[in-house]
């Protein structure tokens, strides 16, 4: 399940990363797919979709998405975010709970400051 992350060195790479995975897997319109969508509503995914979107982002970016992720995160925005953030690439995103960050570093070595 794992992709190729060759040249994603910043959040708007990874943004740029997720947005083709999204727009390429799921058949959804590349205009829908702003930082303010909705993954379910906006982007019309299914629950199950988002989830498989989280395992492959987790694969390919060797990292962990702890259980209750899709409780903190609802935006294509905040999941990119998140993502960057669990590989150390942007600071700690300021939507995440206190109990989730201390998830989210507890499985996630390289998780930024």
């Amino acid at each position: 399940m794992s992709r190729s992350i060759e040249g994603v060195t910043n959040w708007m790479h990874l943004f740029r990363w997720i947005v083709k995975l999204i727009r390429d897997d799921y058949g959804v319109d590349e205009k829908i797919l702003t930082r303010t969508a909705v993954l379910e509503t906006d982007c019309g995914l299914s629950i199950e979709q988002v989830e498989e979107v989280l395992d492959i982002v987790a694969d390919s970016f060797a990292i962990r998405f702890p259980q209750g992720t899709l409780d903190e995160v609802l935006k294509l925005e905040e999941l990119c975010l998140l993502a960057a953030w669990l590989k150390g690439m942007f600071k700690r995103p300021d939507f995440i709970s206190d109990g989730f960050e201390a998830k989210c570093r507890a499985m996630n070595a390289s998780a930024g400051a």
